[in-house]
């Protein structure tokens, strides 16, 4: 498409010249029709952008036309150009990073980072299985989860274990395997403190039995692989954990003091050099499709990223 006026940026709205756009399970789950409240078609696809901001609405102020920032916008638009992005989150790239390599800074990594922490209660000598560790997200979290003295259980493809070794994992074990099996064998049948789980489907029930029994943390925060069908039986009488759903949109919404402190935290895990400028897998703008079929296939590793 080739006629789309360039949009202009409302009260509190940034808008950028798009330079590198984030891909996401969450623009898989908008093209299927299948996100809970999303955009529907035509639509302009992408939530996640970073670039060169071009113009300001009424009422901004901290940034300037000429910075380059990356933020989100969840009815779209990254995959494209231009868009426009709330002022408020539009987050600053690090000095001397391209852009593409802030792709994660606003969606992956404060993602994991909740999960881990506020939500997760993750500290020295607690035991963390990370689910879908070779992606962006899990990649982020095995890190600062070693960052924290957590003992780390990294669920991947075979093909992956090379990479999540390399970032520290203690112990890294077949994603398609008997998940709940192999962490009971790693922890002496005591399980581990804390899951993330980021896959859905078959997936969460192996999150839940891998969990400790009572004190045992199960934070769900992606569902790729589809709905579950955990009851509330299943709950009483087989797997007696907490569960704790994150959406990094509502928590930014419903929760913006804990949201703050994430950033904080985050500033500060990049001040230490616990994170660094992030290396996508880059793909043209034009071969957006085989990207979003790549990543719904789980055959990429990391972060992906559009360059228009």
């Amino acid at each position: 498409m080739t006629d789309v006026p360039v949009p202009s940026p409302g009260p509190g709205e940034v808008l950028i010249r798009v330079t590198a756009a984030g891909v996401n399970f969450l623009d898989v789950s908008q093209s299927r029709g299948a996100s809970a409240g999303g955009p529907r078609p035509p639509y302009l696809a992408g939530i996640e952008g970073a670039g060169e901001v071009v113009a300001v609405g009424e009422g901004v102020s901290g940034v300037e036309p000429g910075a380059h920032v990356i933020g989100v916008g969840i009815t779209g638009g990254a995959f494209a150009e231009y868009m426009v992005l709330p002022a408020t989150g539009a987050v600053p790239v690090p000095a001397g990073w391209a852009d593409e390599q802030a792709l994660g800074m606003v969606v992956s990594w404060p993602t994991a980072l909740a999960a881990l922490k506020p939500l997760g209660q993750v500290e020295a000598g607690k035991s963390v299985l990370i689910h879908a560790a070779a992606g962006g997200t899990g990649q982020a979290a095995v890190t600062m989860a070693k960052h924290y003295g957590a003992q780390v259980i990294a669920a991947a493809s075979p093909d992956k274990h090379d990479v999540v070794r390399a970032l520290g994992a203690d112990h890294v074990i077949d994603a398609r395997g008997d998940i709940a099996a192999e962490v009971a064998r790693l922890t002496e049948g005591a399980g581990v403190d804390l899951v993330l789980e980021s896959v859905g489907g078959d997936t969460l029930e192996a999150g839940l039995a891998a969990a400790k029994r009572v004190t045992g943390r199960v934070v769900v925060y992606g569902l790729p692989a589809g709905e579950a069908t955990i009851s509330n039986w299943d709950l009483v009488y087989r797997h007696q954990v907490h569960i704790i759903g994150l959406n990094i949109g509502v928590l930014i919404q419903s929760a913006p003091q804990v949201f703050g402190e994430v950033m904080g935290e985050m500033a500060a895990l990049l001040s230490a050099g616990v994170l660094g400028p992030g290396a996508p897998t880059v793909y043209e703008l034009a071969d957006g499709p085989k990207a979003l079929a790549e990543l719904e296939a789980r055959a990429t590793v990391g972060k992906l990223a559009l360059l228009p």
